[in-house]
């Protein structure tokens, strides 16, 4: 990602200019350190441009400055200043702009307006987000293919809010690349030394089960999903102790499908190599932990990730098997690719049993269901706790990754029973999101507060959205992050 930095004045030498307008703001007004040449070639290039001031719009022109010849960007904050993400959009429109202009250094001149320091951080975050990029296997790339933007100098604004949102981007990066790595480079025992690594020397305590102590554990329904694959499962649990000691932390657990070919219910051949972020659970909350200790937020913290591969192996299980889970469920594998609530089921189990929490919330790419039903606008949330689904509403509003709560009772948990066990683990194709969350439901404790996230729809994404290019996108750690700092955080 590129740099940021913040600044009294503007510097000296080359750079992108770029002066954020909101709609009531005259656009000469704006450029007070502009000769009238200068201005007024702006102000026709946005007329030009139809530059409307809107939020995350972006016009642009080259002038004359101090002389020499400037790119000079107008960003739109529009008019409605809560509008959730508004600065982190315009920051990100910056990029999306100058990434690969040719372009080292922009410089954005807050000189004038009334952004908050927190506001100003914003917008910076959103700029650092936009630039990342992961090129590692791309070994020929043309010359305006390279990204070549490397700073962003932020002026006229306090940098005393920028620490949270720094610690956030490495949160962010580190989900990031962990989705968009291939099957082959992360599996589950892999995606274990990614987490250790990128944690060392931040405080996170790590505990590992392999297959061997899970099979002690009876987590059947976790094992029997990884049981095709000569890659072996792994519970990975992650904790940070930043709060008072002996309060019970709140737990994340992330569905951590490396692979994903759906098993003896084979997926189709077309598009199955995006199953590679079926890991995208698992993937956020890592990256929430690394965000969390990095600013050492104060707030005891779990974060556990359910790591397997399903493949069709001559090993793998059959439809119509029967598994006997952690908590001594049994269920009936109707469909092996209705995987991912499998792994979720045990995780959640040994979680409850290992921390005692008052809070658990599960991150997953659970259903395509979900995917009809809310596309890639807002990730499906249900819950059983009312107080819960709220908080978890509004820090998705206020840090862009937006929720939609989606509802739960008997009459569809009643579709999720078997004739021969407990339950079985797919049934109807009719709110298939539904019942999956049902079937969750199931295996949460008495007096345990838990929410579900079906993250189908956001953890990828086949088109640049305001904070991502085409990939993945690093949907839930904001989100997650501003949860735990406006309801936990002492």
């Amino acid at each position: 990602m590129i740099k940021v930095s913040f600044a009294a004045s503007r510097p000296e030498g080359a750079y992108a200019l770029a002066i954020p307008l909101r709609s009531e703001d005259n656009v000469a007004e704006r450029l007070p350190g502009l000769e009238a040449g200068a201005r007024n070639l702006a102000v026709r290039a946005a007329e030009a441009q139809r530059f409307e001031r809107e939020a995350g719009g972006v016009a642009e022109a080259f002038v004359e400055d101090g002389g020499q010849v400037r790119r000079l960007l107008l960003v739109g904050l529009g008019a409605q200043r809560d509008d959730p993400a508004l600065y982190e959009k315009a920051g990100g429109a910056l990029t999306a702009r100058l990434l690969t202009s040719g372009e080292t250094k922009l410089v954005v001149d807050l000189t004038g307006t009334d952004l908050r320091a927190d506001e100003a951080a914003r917008l910076a975050f959103g700029a650092a987000a936009r630039s990342w990029r992961y090129d590692q296997y791309r070994t020929k790339l043309n010359r305006k293919q390279k990204p070549t933007l490397e700073e962003v100098v932020i002026v006229g604004a306090a940098d005393s809010e920028w620490g949270s949102k720094a610690a956030l981007l490495e949160g962010l990066d580190l989900t990031r690349a962990l989705v968009t790595e291939p099957a082959n480079i992360v599996y589950p025992e892999s995606f274990v030394e990614r987490a250790r690594a990128a944690m060392d020397g931040l405080g996170v305590e790590f505990e590992v089960l392999d297959e061997k102590q899970m099979a002690a554990l009876g987590m059947g329904a976790l094992l029997g999903v990884g049981q095709g694959s000569v890659r072996p499962p792994r519970l990975l649990a992650m904790r940070w102790n930043g709060g008072k000691t002996g309060a019970a932390p709140v737990v994340f657990i992330g569905k951590g499908m490396t692979f994903d070919t759906g098993g003896i219910s084979i997926k189709p051949a077309l598009g199955m190599e995006s199953m590679k972020w079926d890991m995208g659970g698992a993937g956020a909350v890592t990256g929430l932990m690394k965000a969390v200790a990095t600013r050492k937020a104060k707030v005891n913290v779990v974060a556990v990730c359910a790591l397997a591969e399903n493949m069709p192996d001559g090993n793998a299980q059959r439809p119509g098997d029967v598994v006997t889970s952690m908590s001594g469920q049994t269920i009936e594998v109707i469909n092996t690719d209705a995987e991912g609530r499998l792994v979720l089921a045990d995780a959640m189990t040994w979680a409850q049993r290992q921390y005692k929490p008052e809070v658990m919330v599960d991150l997953a790419t659970l259903t395509g269901a979900m995917v009809i039903s809310l596309g890639h606008e807002y990730a499906g949330m249900f819950a059983n706790d009312d107080a819960l689904a709220g908080k978890l509403e509004a820090a998705g509003k206020a840090s862009g990754d937006k929720l939609w709560r989606m509802p739960m009772n008997d009459e569809y948990n009643k579709i999720m029973d078997s004739q021969i066990a407990d339950m079985k683990n797919s049934a109807s194709r009719e709110g298939g999101s539904i019942t999956a969350a049902c079937f969750l439901g199931r295996f949460v404790e008495e007096g345990v507060k838990w929410a579900h996230l079906d993250i189908a729809g956001m953890a990828w994404s086949d088109k640049a959205g305001s904070l991502y290019d085409k990939g993945a996108t690093g949907y839930g750690v904001a989100l997650l992050d501003r949860y735990l700092a406006d309801n936990h955080e002492g």
